[in-house]
């Protein structure tokens, strides 16, 4: 893996309905969810300086698929079907909120999770809920308060330290930031935070494995 991965070089592989419908093994994984209205599709496209690499949408809850992107080889983006309030048929929203829930469970590729967050109404129980989640299964998550530009500096500072200290109820890896896709605010520690998951993932992914360390030893023995 390239240690200072270019984001702007990240492009689309596929979209599924579920994971089953993913390639088997397509490396690390680090994942997007948010609410429908939180501003997911604008974060990754500043995040990787293109506008149309993920399509966005004035209306909420348009993304209802798991969509792939690769940014170097062996590390990928998940955009994942944004959860809460969505103008579809209830039908429709229980099969992609099932995905996303799959997802998050059973994918073994999956070392990281982004969970976006309008700066103006953050910490919705769903929020919580998929932050317990995390923490549950030791995934390392960050917090980015969307659309911060549509507050003032002091009413940004005051919610960023109001969210920071409730973080740490989850006594988990949970940093929270500040993100603007409009000024850029946030970008750079989110690139950070992305490419050290990547990294440490990378190592740990070559790291000897207990069952290889015993297959070496009866190699050893024999």
């Amino acid at each position: 893996m390239n240690p200072s991965l270019n984001y702007r070089k990240t492009h689309f592989i596929t979209s599924a309905p579920d994971i089953r419908h993913l390639p088997d093994d397509t490396g690390i994984e680090i994942a997007f969810a948010g609410r429908s209205n939180a501003g997911k599709s604008s974060s990754i496209n500043r995040l990787c300086d293109q506008k149309g690499l993920v399509k966005t949408s004035k209306t909420p809850g348009r993304t209802q698929l798991i969509n792939l992107f690769k940014v170097d080889e062996g590390c990928h983006i998940v955009d994942l079907p944004g959860y809460g309030f969505a103008q579809v048929p209830l039908e429709v929203k229980k099969k992609w909120q099932q995905s996303l829930s799959e997802y998050l469970q059973k994918r073994e590729q999956l070392k990281g999770l982004v969970v976006l967050m309008d700066i103006r109404h953050p910490l919705r129980e769903l929020d919580q809920e998929l932050i317990y989640w995390a923490v549950d299964c030791q995934l390392p998550v960050i917090v980015l308060l969307t659309k911060c530009d549509k507050l003032k500096k002091g009413p940004q500072k005051a919610q960023l330290h109001k969210i920071r200290e409730a973080a740490m109820a989850f006594c988990g890896d949970v940093d929270v930031e500040l993100y603007s896709s409009l000024k850029g605010v946030g970008v750079d520690k989110l690139r950070d935070k992305m490419t050290q998951w990547y990294q440490q993932a990378n190592e740990e992914d070559a790291l000897p494995s207990d069952e290889d360390n015993k297959q070496e030893e009866d190699t050893q023995d024999t």
